[in-house]
């Protein structure tokens, strides 16, 4: 499989496109951003990179960090985890306070607005550093000290939180949150602030291709069984209220940010980034995911 030529085809043709969406602009920094940047990079489990358009270019990854906290959580708490969050696609927007509600403060799934809140209330509990302890997970999985938190961003994010400040407060009334909600607000809106290039994000996402083994940190990262369980949630929760299509057209476990960036592994194959800012009416990036598309389409083999 010529990785390569396969990447600048699908470039190609999404460029020929000529999809439009929009950027996010309710994170005024993130509105900012040139819309035309597009770029895709793939790691192979030998480590090799392929790459085409804007992949060493650092862009907001978003809920793409995600993933990353819950790796991080998975083995500390792993059983007692799934009494605070289900792990069931959500149907209902990223951020919805009446679903929280009505499910008595267990969020659908880790992925989610208030489901990513309760793993970092629990990476709270758990590290002494937690933003600090992220940013290095990170860059070892990347096997690159690369992961830039953007201050911009970050107060941008703050300074808009009244929705993730309701979640938490909600949390907390139904006792599902330890500790004080400042700092678990805090680590949040860092890690969503965090900014990586394609090509760094393709190689710290490795390890859920290869069965939970990094070849860039060069250690066991999860168990084989937890790293299909992380592939499960992505594939079934990654995409908003649009995973069942995304699972549908595309057909591979995969994470996706509003900063246009989306994340995602064929096991045993590869792990891909793909990043442009102009997003679709779901919030998920209109030519990432028709790469991703094309890209399954002309592949020879599948994950199904």
């Amino acid at each position: 499989m010529d990785y390569q030529q396969l990447i600048e085809e699908v470039y190609h043709e999404v460029q020929e496109e000529n999809l439009r969406g929009k950027v996010a602009d309710y994170i005024p920094e993130i509105g900012n951003v040139n819309p035309n940047q597009f770029g895709i990079a793939l790691v192979d489990l030998k480590g090799n990179v392929y790459g085409v358009g804007d992949r060493q270019k650092a862009f907001s990854i978003q809920s793409i960090s995600k993933v990353f906290t819950l790796t991080m959580v998975f083995n500390f708490f792993n059983s007692k985890l799934w009494t605070r969050v289900n792990v069931e696609p959500s149907g209902d927007p990223f951020n919805s306070i009446a679903q929280l509600e009505y499910e008595k403060g267990i969020p659908r799934n880790p992925f989610i607005n208030a489901g990513a809140l309760v793993i970092t209330d629990a990476l709270c509990s758990k590290f002494e550093n937690p933003i600090d302890q992220i940013t290095d997970f990170i860059n070892e999985l990347a096997g690159a000290t690369c992961v830039k938190i953007n201050p911009e961003v970050q107060i941008s994010e703050k300074n808009h939180g009244e929705r993730n400040t309701a979640l938490a407060y909600f949390l907390k009334s139904f006792k599902n949150f330890n500790n004080p909600i400042d700092q678990v607000l805090d680590v949040y809106f860092s890690h969503c602030s965090m900014e990586m290039s394609c090509v760094d994000l393709a190689k710290s996402f490795s390890f859920l291709a290869n069965d939970g083994f990094s070849i860039f940190a060069n250690r066991q990262i999860l168990t084989e069984s937890q790293s299909r369980r992380v592939n499960a949630l992505m594939l079934t929760c990654g995409f908003y209220d649009e995973a069942g299509e995304f699972a549908f057209k595309v057909g591979l476990p995969g994470k996706s940010g509003v900063g246009g960036g989306v994340a995602a592994v064929m096991p045993h194959k590869f792990s891909i980034a793909v990043w442009s800012p102009e997003l679709n009416e779901k919030g998920n990036s209109v030519k990432s995911i028709r790469a991703l598309e094309l890209l399954t389409d002309k592949l020879a083999f599948s994950l199904f």
